[in-house]
């Protein structure tokens, strides 16, 4: 690693902390939303406690991290219409950012994976991973429900 980089990341990590307690709560209170939404199927979100392995993340973890995945009532045509009617959250394969990014794993990060496989790890088409960054949870959840509410209107 070059000086400059290693400076660069020394620097990021000064704020590490502050950024992941703001992603991971506000990514509680966006779980918690979606779970409510009549647009959405399921939510899997470890700080949940309807979440499967719910008891492990209790013993291991304090906060339930900043990567939500949930599904769609109405498959991938809803997925597709939440994704493409999202203004604040912008639609990425890559996940991890202070900025809140959103994609369809069916079609981007597992996409060479067989229709078995990926039943197998209990993913379809309906499927969509949010990963929370530090924008206000109300610009968050407000981008969200006009987005769900696209999608039920279409279907």
């Amino acid at each position: 690693m070059s000086p400059f980089n290693a400076w660069t990341v020394l620097k990021g990590l000064e704020t590490l902390d502050i950024r992941v307690e703001r992603m991971t709560s506000t990514a509680s209170v966006l779980a918690d939303f979606l779970a409510e939404h009549a647009a959405v199927r399921d939510v899997r979100y470890p700080g949940r406690h309807d979440h499967p392995q719910s008891d492990v993340h209790t013993k291991q973890m304090k906060n339930g991290g900043s990567l939500i995945a949930f599904s769609l009532n109405g498959g991938q045509p809803s997925a597709f219409k939440l994704l493409n009617a999202l203004n604040v959250i912008s639609i990425s394969n890559n996940l991890g950012d202070a900025k809140s990014l959103i994609c369809h794993p069916a079609t981007t990060t597992h996409r060479t994976l067989s229709d078995e496989e990926r039943a197998m790890v209990g993913l379809d088409d309906s499927w969509v991973r949010l990963s929370v960054g530090l924008e206000h949870p109300d610009d968050l959840k407000n981008d969200l429900d006009q987005a769900l509410a696209q999608c039920m209107q279409s279907r």
